[in-house]
């Protein structure tokens, strides 16, 4: 199976990878019961391919938004002049099998002084955020300038 990834050997491709790698929040959009978009800030973690996982708060209407409809949208921020867009689209799922967050060095490195500012320790954001949903590209769109 393809990537739906752009070709990294381009430069918009590699800017997606560069931003998938290093950026610390991507903002994720569900749908609300009434169908409004539920835009929320969360943190993440890419390990290549074509999926991302993130955690959750198991009470966070983003789950119930998720299993009514798991069709999503992502998005990082543009620069200050509206330029370096990338726009995933997807599909998540609560993802019960996923390590806990405090057991994945990737995650917990990631985001260490986050956990460490806002948590103190990543068993204490274990405990607040267990869910783990995976989300799966199905399209990136975006333009660097």
């Amino acid at each position: 199976m393809s990537s739906v990834l752009p070709d990294p050997a381009t430069p918009f491709g590699a800017r997606v990878a560069q931003r998938l790698r290093e950026e610390s929040v991507i903002w994720l959009i569900t749908t609300g019961a009434d169908g409004t978009p539920q835009p929320n800030p969360i943190w993440f973690l890419w390990e290549g391919g074509d999926n991302i996982v993130m955690y959750s708060q198991a009470d966070a209407y983003r789950l119930a938004h998720i299993q009514r409809n798991p069709k999503v949208a992502l998005h990082f921020d543009a620069d200050s002049s509206g330029n370096d867009i990338v726009v995933f689209t997807g599909e998540a799922r609560i993802s019960p099998d996923e390590p806990s967050p405090d057991t994945v060095a990737a995650y917990t490195g990631k985001y260490s002084d986050r956990i460490a500012g806002s948590f103190e320790s990543p068993e204490n954001f274990t405990r607040l955020y267990p869910t783990p949903v995976r989300i799966t590209f199905t399209k990136v769109r975006g333009f660097l300038s």
